[in-house]
């Protein structure tokens, strides 16, 4: 009866490997993560993709956003985190009957992003073409002025 292989004797093996795999890709997750979101403040998933330049004087934005018009964005600033949201509707039309096939719907994203530097908040400009998003937002001058602080 010993001569009979048994069906688990190699599990324990098996879930070790497993174990350790599986702490590896997730020190390897956590460090992708926290590398992203020094920048990325967004919550869960978004399908907008951004891109942020520093071009000297000015930060650069740019946001994929196709099929949303100006009217359907939202931009904040507060602080150093940029806030862009969007939300387009689906319009129901007479003719509804008439597809086959409808697959468009109400869409909204909402991504925000901590800028390295302060902005000046007065030069801030943007503008939406060809369903490109771009925020042009130039930087703050820092400071020199020298204060005294006043002990209590």
């Amino acid at each position: 009866m010993s001569d009979r292989p048994r069906p688990f004797d190699g599990i324990d093996d098996l879930l070790e490997r497993l174990n350790r795999q599986i702490e590896t890709a997730a020190r390897s997750w956590e460090t992708q993560v926290d590398n992203r979101s020094q920048l990325d403040l967004s919550m869960g998933g978004s399908e907008t993709s951004l891109d942020l330049a520093d071009e000297e004087d000015e930060f650069v934005v740019t946001v994929d956003v196709p099929g949303y018009e100006s009217d359907d964005l939202e931009l904040r600033l507060t602080g150093d985190t940029l806030a862009i949201s969007g939300e387009r509707e689906h319009r129901q039309e007479n003719g509804d009957e008439n597809y086959i096939r409808r697959e468009r719907k109400t869409q909204s994203f909402s991504r925000q992003l901590r800028l390295p530097a302060p902005i000046d908040v007065d030069g801030v400009m943007a503008s939406v073409n060809n369903g490109i998003l771009t925020i042009h937002l130039p930087k703050r001058e820092a400071s020199e002025e020298a204060r005294s602080i006043d002990i209590e």
